[in-house]
């Protein structure tokens, strides 16, 4: 590829120069050609003047002397009178020469004192330039003619020196583009090839750096260029798995949902069933049957209105009223409002309260059922006369509220999915229990639209530990939208 590119940039700039060189041929020939023209004319007038001055009567000159005044002068001479008539030509016999008063140069001379003209000798048939001036008395005018074969040929010997020397002055010139035609054929091989690595997929390759130069520019933009499409292809790859993680939680929740109905539905079916058939009239059976009725109805109630809460916090459709609560007010509240059940199961409930002045920002109503969500937890798999302990603390500039029972505890493998909708430890329990399987999803989305965070030690037989953060500035909740947890899960 790069002894391509090579090729083709030399190529190009042998034929720059070739035309620079054929530039050169035409305009610079053309223009030393007139020069050598004038100066030549100059010239010829000069001497057309100076034998006027040393030239004895015009009538009285023979050949002889303007033979050799011809040699000195270096051109064919010719001396006409002011009617057209030869008088003397230092080639040719004047009295067979026909009238000279319409030739160009003789008109121009007797006109203006001097004149020329090129063209074909009618009495030799070769081509001259010829230079006429009028003598000082006007009586006659003296002419020189030189060939232009002559000219031709001081013309083209100055043309060779030209294209010699302009070839010579364009050989370094050459070596230069040749260099840098190597620089850059092998620095766009290299930018094909990366674009080659980037059309491929392969968003990683870089280009190394080629200083401020436009090379060096390109591979900059190529390289910015490449981690972009990086960064993207990245962003698309996580949405689009984000997306597949989304849409396998979809098809858990709705065949969860579907599980979860058909139980109570099924119950409810069957008992109602069984009472239209005659057991409504049975004094021993039916206010037990529904009784089982009104706990399934009672359960889909709760499925229900759980299914409702998180649907409302994912879609971000609940309506949040944050203010400054006192930790130790919330922690007072949640135990009071579980006080009776507890005491029913013959359950301790004891208080490790935050420090005084721990005030968090939080919607009351959303903490309050994160509260009595734990602690329904607790007092179902606690058993009678254990302990349950509500407390708070300080913990990385938030405070982190915790409720701990001294219940059964839950195995180490299933603390990661604990917080998953509808995953329960032990699923004939919790149903039995009446529990519906959103409550610490619901925990983890409430605690997450506050931008906190939870999580759950626990030791089988020693009880568990529930932790959730609340933030201490308003400021914090800012990003509570982007948190991490606060997804459907």
């Amino acid at each position: 590829m790069t002894g391509k590119i090579f090729l083709k940039l030399i190529a190009g700039v042998l034929g720059l120069l070739l035309g620079a060189l054929a530039a050169v041929d035409y305009f610079a020939i053309g223009v030393a050609r007139e020069n050598y023209l004038q100066n030549l004319k100059d010239q010829l007038a000069g001497k057309c003047r100076m034998l006027a001055l040393s030239l004895p009567a015009a009538e009285s000159l023979d050949a002889a002397p303007a033979k050799r005044m011809a040699a000195a002068a270096g051109g064919r001479i010719t001396i006409i009178r002011a009617d057209g008539k030869v008088l003397v030509d230092s080639e040719a016999n004047a009295a067979q020469m026909e009238n000279h008063g319409t030739r160009p140069e003789v008109v121009d001379a007797f006109a203006h004192g001097v004149g020329s003209n090129s063209r074909l000798s009618a009495t030799l048939g070769d081509p001259f330039l010829y230079v006429a001036v009028r003598s000082a008395d006007g009586a006659a005018a003296i002419r020189i003619a030189v060939p232009l074969s002559e000219i031709d040929r001081q013309v083209g010997l100055i043309r060779r020196k030209l294209l010699v020397s302009t070839a010579v002055a364009f050989l370094p010139a050459i070596l230069i583009a040749a260099i840098l035609a190597r620089l850059i054929s092998r620095r766009l091989a290299q930018i094909m090839a990366h674009a080659g690595e980037l059309a491929r997929g392969n968003f990683r390759a870089r280009l190394s750096q080629g200083g401020s130069s436009e090379f060096g520019q390109l591979a900059s933009t190529l390289n910015e260029t490449a981690e972009k499409l990086q960064k993207t292809v990245s962003q698309l790859q996580r949405e689009h798995a984000e997306l597949e993680r989304v849409e396998r939680i979809r098809k858990d929740f709705v065949i969860n949902v579907s599980h979860e109905l058909r139980t109570p539905l099924a119950s409810i079916q069957g008992y109602t069933e069984t009472l239209i058939d005659g057991a409504l009239h049975d004094p021993e059976h039916n206010m037990r049957f529904l009784g089982i009725i009104r706990h399934n109805a009672e359960r889909l109630a709760r499925l229900t209105e759980d299914l409702l809460t998180l649907s409302r916090i994912e879609q971000k459709r609940k309506k949040f009223e944050f203010e400054p609560r006192l930790a130790n007010s919330l922690i007072h509240d949640a135990l009071e409002v579980v006080r009776p059940i507890a005491e029913k199961t013959d359950l301790r409930l004891r208080a490790e309260p935050a420090p005084d002045n721990a005030v968090v920002w939080c919607d009351n109503e959303a903490v309050s059922q994160v509260m009595s969500n734990l602690l329904d937890n607790a007092i179902k798999y606690t058993p009678s006369g254990g302990e349950i302990t509500v407390g708070a603390h300080e913990a990385n500039g938030m405070i982190e509220f915790f409720v701990r029972d001294t219940g059964i505890g839950i195995p180490g493998e299933d603390l990661p999915r604990l917080f998953e909708r509808f995953y329960r430890v032990d699923k004939a329990r919790s149903r039995e229990l009446g529990g519906t399987g959103l409550g610490l999803s619901i925990v983890k989305h409430l605690v997450a639209a506050h931008g906190g965070t939870t999580r759950v030690e626990s030791t089988v037989g020693r009880g568990s530990t529930f932790y959730f953060t609340l933030p201490v500035q308003p400021a914090e909740l800012d990003g509570a939208a982007l948190n991490p947890e606060f997804t459907a899960s």
